[in-house]
């Protein structure tokens, strides 16, 4: 994933005899830029997050809503929205993830051709760019955005930083298609020895999501996004965050790649993983 575009130039500019020419701003479709959580208390959350992953942050507020942007080393990671709970309300905090796109209308329309659905419309967000939040065939809610500077370039993250982005779903191939025909991303089969299917989602040549299947036995949970950030031991990670009162939802454990991972929660119940990244490990496509 990369650093945020909330902060990014609006206009690239060249300048050729004198003239100043804009550039159309770089996109990498298909590429996770942004994550956002929705929270009950905003406050909490900053300091979970920021003891967790050593994250400050910067207050904001829109339409009446209190926000922050999370920082790491003052480069931004994602921002906190809070949504207080009204009374007798039962609501689940979340991260939302939002996938760069050229056009979010033209992908809207995909998503609608394709069997997905509009949550939340097209909309222009002020220094941040046009975006809309949309759900796949299956449920697994997402957003897409058009940034206002455009997508920075690829990098590997830094400890505390997101690096990787799964769906979770019940019927992989189904939902392989649905985003190939949204995205234009190229699929690559897994090998597997769990008896469940994996594939990646690509574009450019570098692997951007993973499609995995849920256990047949999950009957409780619902097709979703889920997003890693990267950290330097997920063991230490996961003892970090029950000592602040989240939760461990997958124990650490080593993946079919050899890395280490695991699924957390935080106090209100928004679920991430943390994953270890090895300089040996490569985010290019399958071959």
């Amino acid at each position: 994933m990369i650093r945020s575009p909330l902060l990014a130039t609006a206009v690239l500019s060249l300048f050729a005899s004198g003239l100043c020419v804009a550039q159309t701003p770089p996109r990498h479709a298909g590429k996770v830029v942004w994550a956002e959580l929705v929270t009950p208390d905003l406050a909490g959350a900053e300091r979970f997050y920021g003891e967790l992953f050593g994250w400050t942050f910067k207050a904001g507020n829109s339409n009446g809503h209190r926000y922050a942007l999370a920082l790491l080393d003052d480069q931004p990671v994602g921002d906190l929205a809070e949504r207080p709970l009204r009374p007798g309300e039962h609501r689940q905090s979340a991260w939302l993830t939002f996938v760069a796109t050229a056009d979010v209308d033209a992908t809207r329309d995909a998503t609608l051709r394709d069997g997905g659905k509009v949550l939340v419309p097209p909309h222009d967000w002020s220094d941040r760019g046009r975006e809309a939040v949309l759900a796949d065939p299956q449920g697994a809610v997402f957003g897409v955005i058009t940034t206002a500077g455009g997508d920075t370039p690829d990098f590997l993250a830094e400890p505390g930083e997101w690096i990787w982005s799964s769906v979770l779903v019940k019927n992989p191939d189904k939902d392989a298609e649905f985003y190939r025909g949204v995205f234009g991303y190229d699929v690559f089969d897994l090998s597997s020895n769990d008896g469940l299917r994996h594939v990646i989602l690509s574009t450019e040549d570098f692997a951007r999501v993973g499609l995995n299947q849920l256990p047949t036995d999950s009957v409780r949970r619902h097709p979703h996004w889920l997003d890693f950030l990267r950290v330097e031991s997920a063991t230490e990670s996961a003892n970090k965050a029950l000592a602040l009162g989240g939760r461990v939802l997958v124990q650490p454990h080593v993946d079919r790649h050899g890395g280490n991972l695991a699924v957390l929660a935080d106090p209100w119940g928004a679920p991430f993983g943390v994953m270890e990244w090895s300089l040996g490990d490569s985010r290019e496509e399958p071959k």
